[in-house]
């Protein structure tokens, strides 16, 4: 009897883990193209793609894509939340490639890929959990849905193929490196002074339009964050060079303007 109560418990224990278990959650195949094919410039803070590169490896590129699709929502919904967070991150930004190469070389922007009557983020073209869908599902219904994530740096994770967007890692989000990723992410991002910047000469605060777009994601007290002056605070370190005015920035003190964002594709030739 003890035997049979041992075998049923470890059979549970491999059924429970099965849906975990059935994607490579070190997500190495998207690892390795992204290292082969996303390059660091300024300092580390942002990053240029190799979308020709990326276009001689469509090949692999389908089969992460394909791996993705494939997964059921019923599997992932028994995943541990930051292996969740990271699939989708993943699957966003591997997309975002898939679509840019749609179009390139024949394209300025990822804008051109929308029209007078969509955007390229509503556009349709993968199939996530059995059903048809584009990247604005996977952003802003899953990933910034509330009381499920609620983590606002998810704007430093998910990329728009553009110059003013935050950098695309040359790494694979994980399970195991997610708040690390996401929190290095948000350092890189207000350490580029191209983007993010506390002007000495004014007094203010010059930062990207993301906090504008996604300001109440910054508000709501998740992960705390309690409102975009705050944010800035927390990272007056990096936006800020002499020791008064990143005391400025940190007692939020300092006025904040947006800066006009870069819609160019953040292409490396």
């Amino acid at each position: 009897m003890k035997t049979l109560i041992r075998f049923a418990a470890l059979l549970f224990a491999v059924v429970a883990t099965s849906a975990f278990a059935q994607l490579d959650q070190t997500h190495k195949a998207w690892d390795d193209l992204l290292k082969k094919h996303v390059k660091y410039v300024q300092n580390g803070n942002a990053s240029r793609v190799d979308y020709a590169g990326f276009a001689k490896d469509r090949a692999a590129l389908k089969t992460v894509l394909d791996s993705y699709s494939a997964m059921p929502k019923a599997e992932f919904d028994k995943w541990p939340k930051p292996a969740q967070q990271a699939f989708l991150i993943n699957a966003y930004n591997a997309y975002t490639v898939e679509l840019i190469l749609t179009k390139y070389p024949d394209l300025k922007s990822i804008r051109d890929l929308g029209s007078f009557v969509s955007k390229p983020w509503s556009k349709k073209f993968f199939t996530l959990f059995g059903q048809e869908t584009n990247l604005d599902n996977i952003e802003h219904d899953m990933l910034r849905k509330e009381g499920v994530y609620d983590d606002p740096r998810v704007h430093v994770a998910v990329v728009c193929a553009s110059i003013g967007c935050p950098m695309l890692r040359n790494e694979a989000f994980t399970a195991g490196n997610l708040e690390a990723s996401l929190e290095d992410g948000m350092k890189r991002f207000l350490s580029d002074r191209t983007r993010n910047r506390f002007n000495a000469s004014s007094k203010k605060l010059e930062i990207s339009k993301i906090f504008d777009w996604y300001g109440k994601d910054f508000e709501k007290g998740h992960k705390g964050f309690a409102s975009v002056k705050a944010t800035m605070a927390k990272y007056a370190d990096q936006l800020a060079d002499a020791p008064a005015d990143r005391a400025l920035v940190r007692e939020q003190k300092a006025d904040v303007t947006f800066l006009e964002y870069d819609w160019s594709l953040n292409d490396s030739k």
